[in-house]
């Protein structure tokens, strides 16, 4: 680290801003660190806010650190402080209230945000997105009021969101233009296990079509489809996605295209301004490709990796994508990076719900997930750096370890 880095400012107040902070003091940076967030909470994650904290079974927020970390470590919070613009010329965020803030690094960390659907009736009341603790708040006390939810999208948010709502005995109605949930994701073998999940918990799927327009006085009471149908329902939950959020790396000359545009090290078209998080599309290593990921696991060790990077530290951000998903009594890990191409290796019982799929390209495992089996992430993100052919019917074989097929992969 150059003797002149003494001012850092992070912009984005979630997971990957507060873990770089975190990390900035861990190092022994003992300049000035300041963090603008333009919600009204300190730092908090946001997996439980479609899960647990959605259901009411914690009401404790889910922050990052305690409000004493910030005093502790000196760093500076701003909360419900938008940052209004850079000047990368001047080495300043300017912030809502027109102070600017100087710095000698810059680290970006504002997220994504939930694309919005443009319909007829989309400006009633009753009609939510997830994103915030506010919203989840919000999505939490529609539930206890409905009768029935419709929820527009089943990709990770709308489902976990619809699981939720039916463990808290609201009916539900998922409308998806694809003809299975996740099937974008996990392709149609695994997009079948989900869609069984889901309508053995009572959901209504209707695939294959989306929103002509919702329908209400003031709040929205019908939701109409494309293909005719008409859905009453007193709440609606909209999950078509997110959008990185690049406005101000835009208007600020730095380079854009799915996030904001960065090298292994995190470093961004301009100096000093680094990227991480939702908002970061990084070079890979591995993958030898940009790469953007919107999931916790990737903000809370690319925040650190951009710490360090900023501190001058030789870094390549290189971790194996991973994330995670709780949907009634199926809990879930999926590590990698694989295409809806790709062939399927299923090793366990998919009827019994406890099992792992393997993508496999080219003889290779480029993705794993496990299904209610516990305890093997690791050995399957190994299998996947190791980058040797595995054969499939070892692969499926439940008797042989995955460590040893790593292991067999390596020293054949």
């Amino acid at each position: 680290m150059g003797t002149q880095t003494r001012r850092i400012v992070i912009v984005g107040g979630g997971l990957a801003g507060a873990k770089a902070a975190e990390t900035l003091r861990e190092e022994g940076f003992d300049g000035t660190v300041t963090l603008v967030g333009d919600e009204p909470e300190r730092p908090y994650e946001r997996p439980p806010l479609s899960k647990e904290y959605l259901r009411g079974e914690t009401d404790v927020k889910p922050h990052v650190h305690p409000e004493s970390f910030y005093a502790d470590n000196e760093v500076e919070l701003l909360t419900a402080t938008p940052a209004a613009a850079i000047d990368p010329g001047a080495s300043e965020v300017v912030l809502g209230d027109g102070r600017r803030l100087g710095y000698d690094r810059l680290l970006l960390a504002t997220g994504a945000k939930p694309r919005r659907i443009d319909v007829p009736g989309a400006e009633l009341d009753g009609i939510h997105y997830l994103r915030t603790l506010a919203d989840s708040e919000a999505i939490a006390a529609a539930i206890e009021a409905a009768e029935r939810l419709v929820v527009v999208g089943s990709g990770w948010i709308g489902a976990e969101i619809a699981a939720s709502a039916r463990a808290k005995g609201c009916e539900v109605t998922m409308i998806e233009m694809a003809s299975l949930p996740l099937e974008r994701v996990l392709g149609p073998r695994l997009g079948q296990f989900y869609l069984d999940v889901h309508r053995d918990h009572g959901i209504e799927f209707l695939p294959e079509t989306t929103v002509e327009r919702f329908e209400g006085e003031d709040a929205v009471e019908r939701v109409r489809t494309r293909d005719g149908a008409v859905i009453a329902a007193q709440a609606v939950v909209v999950g078509v996605g997110a959008a990185p959020r690049t406005a101000l790396a835009e208007a600020a000359g730095i380079r854009t295209e799915n996030g904001v545009l960065a090298d292994q090290r995190l470093a961004t078209s301009a100096p000093g301004v680094f990227v991480a998080g939702d908002l970061a599309n990084a070079s890979h290593p591995f993958y030898g490709r940009r790469l953007r990921v919107e999931h916790w696991a990737n903000a809370l060790a690319q925040g650190p990796a951009a710490a360090r990077s900023m501190l001058g530290h030789d870094v390549a951000f290189d971790e194996i994508p991973y994330f995670f998903s709780d949907q009634y009594d199926v809990g879930m890990e999926y590590a990698g990076f694989a295409s809806s191409s790709d062939e399927v290796v299923i090793r366990g019982d998919v009827a019994e719900r406890e099992f792992i799929a393997f993508w496999v390209s080219d003889g290779r495992v480029v993705a794993g997930m496990n299904v209610n089996t516990w305890d093997v992430n690791d050995a399957i993100r190994e299998l996947i750096r190791t980058r040797e052919p595995v054969d499939a019917t070892r692969l499926a074989d439940p008797d042989i370890a995955i460590p040893d097929l790593a292991a067999a992969a390596t020293h054949r």
